[in-house]
């Protein structure tokens, strides 16, 4: 089983040079940045194994997705009969845009090798690769980023440090939690 997600993230540079923090002051920055563009990162979680693995990519097309569903096949699990990928509905998800990206045999050889689990509607926070994301977020993106150069430098080591610690994901959410806290997308049952 994998999960799979993705998420762009905003690439802000510095107007001024910071200043890093001395003895008796906090470091300084300057308020105003410079907006260069957008990039976005496909994420691959298997959360068993405590394996993750970043893409960084300029866009994020059906071509893009298409690319990532062949690699995941080809270079991460290429002896696998049948990967079980979990994501959520994003207009990009479908596997029918692989026949775009290629010809239809290979198109068909990889959709034969992956069968999709897609999450609620309202519940991609399933997703393990969404808990990934905000993961990595909060871990190595919370300040600036000015291009992408230097995201792929940051995504690789904290990817190569999860990966390296087999840090599995703890999932703790039951059933029972889930119709208390979600409790409005279940079902009601009128007793008689």
């Amino acid at each position: 089983m994998v999960c799979f997600d993705e998420k762009s993230k905003q690439l802000v540079g510095e107007v001024s040079k910071p200043i890093p923090a001395a003895p008796g002051r906090p470091a300084c920055r300057d308020y105003e940045y410079v907006r260069n563009g957008t990039a976005n990162l496909f994420m691959f979680v298997e959360p068993f194994k405590g394996w993750r693995h970043v893409n960084v990519t300029s866009r994020r097309t059906k071509i893009d997705f298409a690319h990532q569903m062949k690699e995941l096949v080809d270079v991460h699990y290429p002896q696998v009969e049948l990967i079980t990928l979990v994501m959520d509905n994003l207009n990009t998800h479908k596997m029918s845009c692989l026949y775009e990206a290629f010809v239809p045999e290979e198109a068909r050889r990889i959709i034969k090798k992956i069968e999709v689990v897609h999450t609620p509607k309202h519940g991609s926070w399933l997703n393990m690769a969404e808990c990934e994301l905000s993961a990595l977020e909060k871990q190595c993106l919370g300040d600036r980023i000015g291009d992408e150069m230097t995201l792929r430098q940051r995504i690789a080591i904290w990817n190569a440090d999860r990966n390296t610690r087999s840090k599995k994901i703890d999932w703790q959410f039951q059933t029972k939690d889930a119709r208390i806290k979600r409790r409005r997308l279940y079902p009601k049952i009128k007793e008689e």
